[in-house]
């Protein structure tokens, strides 16, 4: 018995090392937490975009539990997460990239790597990460541990001035795929060889592609059009990849409407066999059979969309709209596909994350100074939290899953 006892003790013990470990260098001024044990599944962040903060959350007590100051720009950010969810890698409007630890809540590591960025992605194993640019357009290959940079890739148009790269995303492999807003491409980068990414490009797959999502499995990956009716579909199992058009014409006859904010895809907006798309400068949502890709049903909406996303249980789609009517967010059920309820959750709503099984939704209202939380079954608040003008709200459970 006792060698029994001293055996797992002797086991315990690089646990408890590792619990208690302090990171190799902090640059934030905030605070730490006393040293406690915790995991990082029910964390995550919620950005302070006129602040250049982090409201750290638990997404189980539904509260905040931190906050990171020293940013910068976040009045357009996202993030990605280590896939121990224990950092978070933040892409600033400012061409920042900051590394923070949530266990210790300070920052761990951060550049300045561009003049105007809106995003990034990691890779599947971890172990890159990598920014796309507005200025100078293209994208920048990190090491995730270090944040050194191992490659430079920059996006040019045929006349060769640089491009705005969009809709970034993670492919297995270490592989990444993003599109060329001023070239009409999407790019595949094969980044094997961190120092020497392999880059297939392919052209003419629409005018003005703006952002992009990739199918749960990784197969489809679908850039949304600006300049044209429809959207352009790769499918990443063809070899060679080719581009097909999907969605052509979905508004020929009406006249469209003044776009005040551009559409966004992210959020796995793909429920059963259906894919559930914002039109452009419409008061509709897309249905799109996944099987043929073609439409099969529009729902008609409150506003013009711009975050359509389907529970992960694909039930539900809930919607939240431009500016005049930023106040709402519907929710659509996906066996019916009409909006079966109309929420108001507060002034200027920015974004929305679903905890990992969707039992519950955190949305942001910018306006109002809040987060709230609501219970996606009864649709009624569970909680609210104060935060200062907040906008993207991003879980760690997106560590697990591609295309975030």
């Amino acid at each position: 018995m006792k060698r029994r006892a001293l055996l797992s003790l002797t086991a315990s013990a690089p646990l408890i090392a590792t619990g208690c470990a302090a990171p190799s260098s902090t640059t934030s001024t905030s605070a730490a937490p006393a040293a406690t044990l915790q995991g990082t599944g029910d964390l995550g962040v919620v950005i302070e975009r006129a602040k250049g903060a982090l409201t750290l959350i638990n997404t189980s007590r539904r509260e905040a539990v931190g906050r990171v100051t020293g940013l910068g720009d976040l009045s357009h950010a996202s993030v990605v997460f280590s896939r121990d969810e224990r950092f978070a890698y933040v892409f600033g409007r400012d061409g920042g990239l900051t590394q923070v630890d949530l266990l210790t809540q300070h920052i761990t590591g951060r550049v300045m790597q561009a003049g105007n960025s809106i995003g990034g992605a990691i890779s599947a194993d971890g172990s890159l990460v990598v920014a796309q640019n507005y200025t100078p357009g293209g994208v920048k290959v990190f090491d995730a541990a270090t944040l050194e940079l191992l490659a430079d890739l920059p996006a040019h148009t045929a006349s060769g001035e640089r491009s705005r790269v969009v809709g970034l995303a993670d492919l297995p492999q270490r592989r990444f795929i993003y599109s060329l807003f001023d070239a009409n491409a999407i790019c595949i980068a094969d980044c094997s060889n961190p120092r020497k990414p392999q880059v297939t490009t392919i052209p003419n797959i629409g005018r003005q592609p703006y952002d992009a999502l990739v199918s749960p499995n990784g197969r489809h990956y679908i850039a949304g059009l600006f300049g044209e009716d429809g959207l352009a579909m790769v499918d990443l199992w063809d070899t060679p990849p080719r581009v097909r058009r999907i969605l052509a014409g979905y508004g020929r006859g009406q006249q469209p409407l003044p776009v005040y904010k551009m559409p966004h895809l992210r959020g796995w907006a793909i429920a059963g066999g259906h894919a559930y798309l914002p039109a452009i400068g419409r008061h509709e949502v897309l249905v799109v059979d996944t099987a043929t890709w073609a439409e099969v049903g529009r729902i008609p909406v409150a506003g013009q969309p711009v975050f359509v996303m389907a529970r992960p249980d694909g039930r539900q789609v809930w919607v939240n709209f431009s500016v005049p009517d930023y106040n709402r967010v519907q929710v659509i059920d996906t066996p019916s596909q009409r909006v079966v309820q109309t929420l108001e959750p507060g002034k200027a709503v920015l974004h929305m994350e679903f905890t990992p099984r969707g039992e519950s939704v955190w949305i942001s209202c910018r306006d109002d100074n809040r987060v709230q939380v609501y219970d996606t079954h009864t649709l009624q608040s569970q909680a609210r939290l104060d935060v200062d003008a907040p906008s993207g709200i991003f879980f760690t459970a997106r560590a697990q899953r591609m295309g975030f």
